[in-house]
């Protein structure tokens, strides 16, 4: 029992001290306060503190040497794909950058991911993006939300794709994806032209038209990716 307690006492402080650092609280290179400093901010034992330490630490935010004590690591060693440093990343106040840096690998990966879905997709596959998209449809005339189908749809054509490398992604987009929403919904005009934008690429991998899914799918991602410019241009002008 009190190696439960310890680990969800360590999996908060994780959480603060891992938002805090990318939030640059703690600098590149500067430590962080001492174990027993943050035993007694965070009123926990030194073995929680130390649990945190090593989630930190796999999570590539901070590294701890012998006589360096914990330092905090360049930005470019940090794990980009772990979901929570990448939702402490969005969660910060510059995530439009990390939006923009995000869709770019969207637009790398999802394109191709449509185009071998064409190809190779089996029927029950295909039955899954299906199956989101009628999802979609149905949040789009009822007014529900689109969320949770828009990220099936997403999520079963890296499947569909039979890609393992792009399946094990789903995580990181889902995560992305789902601050993704908060500003690209926005920019269009209801919820059922969404969803019939996603019914294009559906159609064209059904058909198997690889190189037309692929090219609505960049599409897709395309308008995305100019919305989240002009928020950017929009914020920095405000400045």
């Amino acid at each position: 029992m009190a190696r439960i307690e310890n680990l969800n006492l360590s999996q908060r402080v994780t959480n603060e001290l891992g938002k805090s650092i990318i939030a640059g609280k703690y600098g590149e290179g500067s430590g962080l306060p001492t174990e027993a400093q943050l035993c007694d901010e965070y009123g926990i034992s030194r073995t929680a503190v130390r649990e945190a330490v090593k989630m930190l630490a796999a999570k590539g935010l901070i590294s701890s040497r012998p006589r360096q004590g914990i330092r905090v690591e360049p930005p470019e060693n940090w794990n980009l794909y772990d979901t929570s440093v990448l939702g402490w990343m969005l969660e910060s106040s510059p995530s439009l950058l990390v939006l923009k840096e995000f869709l770019q690998m969207r637009l790398a990966i999802e394109p191709q991911a449509a185009a071998l879905a064409a190809r190779h997709g089996s029927p029950e596959a295909i039955a899954q993006i299906e199956k989101a998209l009628l999802e979609m449809d149905n949040a789009a005339q009822t007014h529900g939300s689109i969320h949770e189908p828009d990220l099936a749809f997403h999520t079963a054509i890296l499947l569909a794709s039979g890609n393992r490398f792009f399946y094990q992604l789903r995580d990181f987009i889902t995560t992305a994806l789902n601050v993704s929403f908060q500003y690209t919904t926005n920019a269009k005009d209801s919820l059922q032209t969404i969803a019939d934008e996603h019914r294009k690429i559906y159609l064209a991998i059904k058909s198997g038209e690889a190189e037309r899914a692929k090219n609505m799918m960049a599409y897709l991602i395309d308008e995305a990716m100019a919305y989240i410019e002009l928020k950017i241009s929009e914020s920095a002008t405000a400045e």
